[in-house]
């Protein structure tokens, strides 16, 4: 038979409880966190587009036009702004409202010759409008603006409110770059 040999416990040193409860408050902080910044996009993405674009109208910057198109100007540009015949070369980013990237000029190979009405999304085309050349806006485009209940690509679900940032770089009339168009202004 074995013999269980008794190992007396050393007591606990002072102050080791607050050690160890400061531990799990920092673990559980972390946990709550982690958590809440995984499903903030979630959260933004169930909130109606109405919802969305009435709480984001009220912040600091942001203008709503008559058509329900908000921006915000990050850069202010100088000179004329596009008419709507014009082709301009933008670098733009879209987003969903919980931060998810579906198009960028980047991923195209660098600024995007557009034409500012014609094949484009509603907001593109008015938002395009006000921009002079170096100017740097953000658009969020209510779906009615943008793609509408139908979506798009794939990557873009029905009624979404899509967010663009822009960077308005040149102004040409359609004749100087060839008729150039066609463009998608963050369509697939």
């Amino acid at each position: 038979m074995s013999e269980v040999t008794a190992v007396p416990l050393r007591p606990i040193a002072k102050g080791s409880l607050v050690k160890l409860w400061a531990g799990v408050a920092i673990i559980l902080a972390a946990g709550v966190g982690t958590a809440y910044l995984g499903t903030r996009g979630q959260v933004a993405m169930a909130q109606s587009p109405e919802d969305f674009l009435k709480a984001n109208g009220q912040r600091s910057g942001v203008i709503t036009t008559a058509s329900g198109l908000q921006y915000k100007v990050l850069e202010e540009g100088s000179g004329p702004k596009p008419g709507p015949n014009d082709i301009v070369l933008v670098d733009y980013d879209g987003k969903l409202v919980n931060g998810d990237s579906f198009d960028s000029s980047a991923k195209q190979g660098g600024p995007a010759p557009l034409p500012v009405s014609g094949g484009m999304i509603p907001g593109w085309s008015e938002g395009l409008q006000l921009m002079s050349k170096g100017a740097k806006y953000r658009f969020w485009m209510p779906p009615q603006l943008a793609f509408g209940e139908h979506g798009a690509g794939g990557k873009i679900p029905p009624n979404a409110v899509t967010i663009f940032d822009v960077t308005l770089h040149e102004i040409a009339p359609p004749q100087a770059m060839g008729g150039m168009g066609g463009g998608h202004g963050g369509g697939m």
